[in-house]
């Protein structure tokens, strides 16, 4: 609590690197309930713009070097929960 959290994600893929990767990382809390996506990458870092993770969600990862993480900034027990990381190189998935 109150200190960044590092969510690591790395990935390998059969396909060079393109603009057309894609990053998406989506969270679940511990109750249940609806997913939702936090972030994604295409080019560009999109960080979420609602939600509970507006505007503490920031890249730290490098898809050149298969790395696709994430750090929360400020992180509160009621942000715990499941997240996933999931990243598609076209045509590799």
């Amino acid at each position: 609590v109150g200190e960044q959290a590092l969510l690591k994600c790395s990935f390998k893929s059969s396909s060079p690197i393109t603009e057309s990767l894609l990053v998406y990382w989506t969270y679940r809390p511990l109750d249940g309930g609806q997913m939702e996506t936090v972030f994604h990458y295409q080019s560009i870092p999109h960080p979420t713009t609602v939600g509970r993770f507006k505007d503490r969600i920031s890249w730290v990862g490098n898809v050149a070097n298969g790395d696709a993480s994430i750090a929360i900034q400020s992180p509160e027990m009621s942000d715990n929960g499941t997240f996933f990381c999931s990243v598609k190189n076209p045509p590799d998935v």
